[in-house]
């Protein structure tokens, strides 16, 4: 079988009131080491005059130096996860969701609640659980902090030519249905369109989910679960990095 390769594009949409300082998301698209990523800083820390988008984008100019460094095809995430960590010495938090196509499938590592979906033939055929110690508070990395990169959760999810993955912050997932992403890259393949142009009509349309306060969100669904009232979506930052899985030759 002919090796798979990855094509990527990325849209990324900061929060309006954060858009001065260039919100507190961050993304990575390694091509030649078929390694992506996305990273959501926590907002929190900006009530202590810390901008946590400095602390994600360190992380994932971190992450590319690390997968840079791992062997030809037989990339590691948590490896990465770990390395870049250690190398990220700002003040702030941030989630972390990174995945790598290596010789023997999709490998990744999802630390908080970023995360990804994996589609085939417009159905999704895996998803990444949230990792939140409760309601709305992830897990997130921190210089020093309580959640170590060791306790991200590591997947190996078995991938073919045509298989499309949506990466996102929860930007994305808290405003948007997987059914809802489902059908956006379906019309997107069916139309020719690339990854780029998938990412930013997921991004738009997450976006106009944030804004729409009579729309049952993922988001609201689970604020009624853990018992508050909330109806609509969440405006935050929206980060969406789609990759297309293809065969090389």
């Amino acid at each position: 079988s002919r090796p798979l390769t990855l094509v990527s594009g990325a849209c990324y949409l900061p929060h309006p009131d954060k858009q001065a300082k260039g919100g507190e998301d961050a993304h990575f698209i390694c091509d030649n080491e078929k390694v992506v990523g996305v990273a959501d800083g926590v907002g929190g820390w900006a009530d202590v005059g810390v901008d946590a988008g400095q602390y994600a984008r360190e992380l994932m100019v971190q992450s590319i130096i690390a997968a840079q460094q791992e062997p030809h095809g037989l990339v590691d995430p948590v490896r990465i996860l770990v390395r870049a960590h250690s190398k990220t010495k700002c003040k702030g938090s941030s989630t972390a969701c990174i995945l790598a196509l290596s010789d023997n499938g999709l490998q990744a590592a999802n630390l908080g609640d970023s995360g990804f979906i994996v589609l085939r033939n417009g159905k999704t055929v895996f998803k990444s659980p949230v990792q939140q110690h409760l309601f709305n508070i992830p897990y997130q990395l921190e210089h020093g902090g309580s959640d170590p990169p060791t306790c991200a959760q590591v997947f190996s999810v078995q991938v073919a030519a045509g298989d499309v993955i949506v990466v996102g912050t929860d930007g994305l997932f808290d405003n948007v249905y997987d059914t809802e992403v489902a059908s956006v890259v379906v019309h997107s393949t069916r139309s020719g369109f690339g990854p780029q142009l998938t990412a930013e009509k997921l991004a738009t349309l997450a976006k106009a989910s944030a804004l729409d306060r009579n729309r049952q969100t993922p988001f609201a669904a689970a604020a009624q679960d853990a018992g508050y009232r909330f109806h609509g979506g969440k405006m935050d930052d929206i980060t969406v990095v789609v990759s297309y899985i293809a065969s090389r030759g």
